[in-house]
């Protein structure tokens, strides 16, 4: 008797051993080894009040034919201009005080998204904590449709700025502006003869050369300028989305209908600055939005 309850108290020692190794315990110190578990970065969180901007961009955000015939006025851009009737994004989100001290403007004149890289580059070294981005309306106005930026370039340039933008800054939020509709542009401008005069210093040629030609030709080419604006927007959407720092406005600046109060009374196609004010409203909404 005492050599078979002998064996079966082996017996269990062994069995609890095998058990308590299969569960991974110490039992020489009895402490636990189970493998910790996979630790996993939490997704970013946007941020609705960023404590600085970086705007980078064309005419539109220098408020190029806002105030002055084709002069820049960057005081009325909508993304960090200081003027009370535009009342611009920079102002609403860190107040006329702040942002004046915490807002760059890197925008250029005739700028196009080849050159974005370089303005990315620039607006980095302050460190912003938001960069906007308006570009794209020069790369479909050119002299012609076959000299318009083609879409692999377009594409190339964007993705070239954002890789620039998240080498210096991974944690920067970024806000892209859609292309505004050209075609439309066209329509309410080239009843203004003014406008139409200012047209022929070589505005757009590709949409508002010959504005008031309306044969297959000239329709035909206004076409092709609408499709690569869309063709545009299409790349902006998707390399932002790739970016989990980065919101579009979901194609607002496209759809919104400039209408005259919204355009320059100099060139009947920049945004004047009750348009420059619109569009401060349009990023606003985006930038605060609880969702993209």
């Amino acid at each position: 008797m005492r050599s078979r309850h002998r064996r079966s108290r082996a017996v269990l020692a062994a069995l609890a051993a095998a058990v308590l190794g299969a569960a991974g315990c110490d039992t020489a110190g009895g402490g636990s080894a189970a493998p910790k578990a996979r630790q996993t970065r939490p997704a970013p969180v946007w941020d609705p009040s960023p404590g600085s901007i970086a705007a980078v961009g064309d005419s539109i955000t220098r408020g190029f034919d806002a105030c002055t015939v084709l002069s820049d006025c960057p005081e009325v851009s909508w993304a960090t201009g200081s003027s009370p009737e535009v009342d611009s994004l920079a102002v609403r989100l860190l107040g006329k005080a702040k942002a004046a001290g915490r807002s760059w403007n890197y925008a250029v004149t005739g700028a196009r998204m080849a050159d974005l890289p370089g303005q990315m580059a620039r607006a980095a070294a302050h460190r912003p904590e938001l960069v906007t981005v308006m570009v794209g309306a020069n790369d479909a106005c050119r002299a012609s449709v076959a000299a318009m930026t083609p879409v692999a370039d377009f594409r190339a340039g964007f993705e070239e700025a954002m890789r620039t933008l998240r080498k210096a800054l991974p944690k920067t939020q970024v806000y892209v502006a859609s292309v505004p509709d050209l075609k439309r542009l066209w329509s309410q401008g080239r009843t203004n003869p003014l406008g139409k005069r200012v047209w022929r210093l070589g505005i757009c040629p590709s949409m508002l050369a010959d504005a008031d030609a309306l044969d297959a030709a000239a329709t035909e080419r206004r076409a092709t300028v609408e499709r690569r604006v869309a063709d545009y927007n299409a790349v902006l959407r998707e390399v932002c989305a790739a970016d989990r720092l980065c919101r579009g406005d979901g194609g607002a600046v496209h759809a919104f209908r400039f209408g005259p109060r919204q355009l320059s009374h100099w060139d009947w196609f920049h945004p004047s600055v009750n348009g420059q004010a619109r569009l401060a409203e349009i990023a606003y909404r985006a930038v605060t939005a609880e969702r993209p």
